[in-house]
């Protein structure tokens, strides 16, 4: 497929050029087969210029498209020079000095640019882009998102990841800003619909409208990409974007939404050892600069100084060597993209310290489903999992079970503050002195009289409740309500929420039993920070706690387990998560998922996981790739966009010179 650059047909030319002979001091020569336009072929009279002048347009130029390097009679015209010519691959690669001579490398290279278009030709006056090519790039947006969602949970095609990238690149590259938005913004549209499908709990609206909301985040990135596409080394650029693109949508609006990157699905595959490295966010530049290669290679565009022809002595310019050009264009760019999982494998990875901790799991099951998950029984959630720890004591006693040094229960795992209500309170000691050994609860309690948390509680079997986690990310509309007085005179589900969350300020390092776990609750195993400071502040392993029951059998569980995956190859530190409906698991610290169970059934168990200690290159530098990543896309696009400029400036100048 010959890749647009203009919006103009790649095929074809004007006939009424064809064969003309160059004429004593013409110093630009082209193909026949190559559509020149009128102010740079020399068809723009004086008169012309003139008036394009006077009434403040710029005569824009005509990207060339079409084989790489072409050869047969000259086609020429005034010698062109300026910024015109800058951009256009067939006139980079042929320029030449007055008289014929050729043009030194250094010149070539400034005129050639990257091989794409000039931000005035396809819209400005160059003639639309056809139809049938159109219809191609929305194809190939939709497929490219639709095969980015296959690499997330639950079908986990990781593979598909860097060529949903590589088909999304190729249906926005070679056009303006402004048409890539709206291709890049459908694209986003057809992953994040299937992606973010289990948000359909709440309801279809919310749904929509948080897809609408994310997609211009990737709008916003394919504006940007259409502008480093017309730098050297673009696939390193766009990965830089790709990055800068997932931090703002972590950030904003109402705390960031950080669910779907590409990293998360990535939870085990050869792009997973990046995490040890520069953690998530190197694992999403790595996936997006392999697709972004993809893309060069099935594009073949001309880089800076592949298949430049050379003048033969004594006679007309001559073909560059067609193997050369195949393999600068094509080849290269295919090895590169092969090369970057294969990297991964060279990441070093901290060994095992030869110590473990037994950690009992807990599933109890909740009675309802979807917004009503708790059902309307009070307390029965918490005599579930009461019950299921109960249970797990007897197998210990049963010797079916090793004796467990801790036990861990999900996020509300109690639905009844056990701080004011005797009742709960004496159901979660009886069932946690039963099974000897202190056990983190996952509690809601009330803070005051209007606010309430979400805290990760240590249980002592003896003493009762002690230290304890408040969670920091709070869920918008599950755990507290954004404008709060807007929002629910608007939107009557909004009441269900009930007391409104207050975040806590601490990191979840927590001691239980032998060891200083890291407590994250549920939505904050997405954000990179939280889960750091934790580790950093001695957490090990990390404790998931989780409540996913109003999502139960949706495709997000799975996507969460696959973001402990990442965290476990991240920090080095084996991850366990206890579900109140599923998915409880255990992931090694290689990434593994070493047991897990079914969703919508009550499940325990005892596992060994190993103790580690030793902190991986991603933990000490934290955010410093991420950083670098984002600060080397924005500083490509913003050298882009001042080229662009650069050269609307100069062509004014030059028309208004000729005028």
């Amino acid at each position: 497929m010959v890749q647009d650059r203009t919006g103009l047909p790649a095929a074809g030319g004007d006939p009424g050029r064809a064969g003309v002979p160059a004429s004593p001091g013409d110093g630009v020569s082209l193909a026949p087969d190559v559509a020149m336009p009128e102010a740079v072929a020399g068809g723009t009279t004086e008169g012309e210029r003139e008036a394009a002048a006077a009434a403040g347009h710029e005569v824009a130029t005509a990207d060339v498209t079409g084989p790489a390097d072409v050869t047969g009679p000259a086609v020429t015209g005034p010698a062109v020079t300026g910024p015109e010519t800058e951009g256009t691959p067939a006139a980079a690669s042929e320029a030449a000095r007055p008289g014929g001579a050729p043009a030194s490398e250094g010149e070539a290279e400034r005129g050639a640019g990257s091989g794409a278009e000039e931000p005035r030709t396809a819209e400005a006056g160059a003639g639309p882009e056809p139809r049938w090519r159109l219809l191609g790039r929305v194809v190939a947006a939709v497929v490219g998102g639709v095969a980015l969602f296959a690499a997330f949970p639950p079908l986990s095609w990781w593979l598909c990841a860097p060529l949903g990238i590589a088909l999304i690149v190729a249906s926005i590259h070679g056009v303006r800003p402004r048409r890539a938005a709206w291709i890049g913004y459908l694209a986003a549209v057809a992953f994040l619909l299937p992606a973010l499908a289990w948000v359909r709990s709440i309801g279809d609206d919310v749904w929509f409208m948080l897809v609408g909301v994310e997609s211009l985040f990737y709008a916003a990135l394919a504006a940007l990409a259409a502008l480093v596409f017309r730098l050297p080394a673009w696939p390193l650029w766009f990965g830089g974007l790709w990055v800068l693109m997932e931090w703002a949508r972590s950030l904003v609006p109402i705390g960031g939404f950080p669910w779907a990157r590409a990293a998360f699905s990535q939870g085990e595959s050869l792009f997973t050892p990046y995490a040890a490295l520069g953690g998530v966010p190197l694992v999403s530049f790595a996936v997006a600069l392999c697709g972004a290669l993809l893309a060069q290679a099935a594009l073949g565009r001309r880089p800076e100084r592949a298949g430049r022809t050379e003048a033969a002595p004594g006679g007309p310019t001559a073909r560059a060597r067609p193997g050369r050009d195949v393999l600068v264009r094509h080849a290269a760019p295919l090895a590169l993209a092969l090369v970057v999982p294969l990297l991964g494998l060279a990441v070093p990875r901290p060994g095992d310290e030869g110590r473990t901790v037994n950690i009992g799991i807990v599933q109890g099951n909740v009675p309802g489903e979807g917004m009503y998950a708790l059902g309307d029984e009070p307390a029965v959630v918490l005599r579930n999992h009461a019950n299921e720890t109960k249970r797990l004591a007897q197998a210990v006693r049963d010797g079916k079970l090793p004796k467990p040094d801790l036990v861990v229960l999900p996020e509300n795992s109690t639905d009844i503050d056990p701080y004011r209500d005797e009742y709960a309170r004496q159901i979660i000691q009886d069932s946690v002195r039963d099974v000897g050994v202190p056990t983190l609860v996952g509690a809601v309690v009330a803070i005051g009289d209007e606010h309430r948390a979400t805290r990760s509680l240590v249980w002592d079997p003896v003493t009762g409740p002690g230290a304890y986690y408040d969670k920091q990310r709070l869920v918008p509309f599950g755990e507290y309500t954004p404008f709060e007085d807007l929002v629910l005179a608007l939107w009557e589900r909004a009441n269900l929420v009930g007391r409104q969350s207050v975040p806590g300020g601490k990191p979840g390092d927590l001691k239980l039993g032998p060891v200083t776990i890291g407590a994250v609750n549920c939505y904050e195993v997405a954000y990179d920070d939280t889960v750091r400071e934790t580790v950093r502040a001695g957490g090990t392993p990390i404790v998931v706690q989780t409540n996913n029951a109003s999502y139960a059998l949706s495709n997000l569980p799975p996507q969460q387990l696959a973001m402990s995956q990442l965290r476990a190859v991240e920090h080095n530190r084996a991850v366990v998560t206890a579900a109140t409906t599923g998915i409880s698991a255990y992931v090694t610290p290689d990434g593994k998922v070493s047991w897990q169970t079914r969703e919508r059934v009550a499940d325990m168990n005892v596992v060994a996981v190993p103790v580690r200690t030793e902190k991986t290159l991603a933990t000490r530098v934290g955010a410093l790739p991420e950083w670098a990543l984002m600060l080397m896309g924005a500083a490509a696009a913003a050298v882009a966009a001042w080229r662009v400029r650069r050269r609307g400036d100069r062509m004014s100048d030059r028309m208004r010179n000729d005028g």
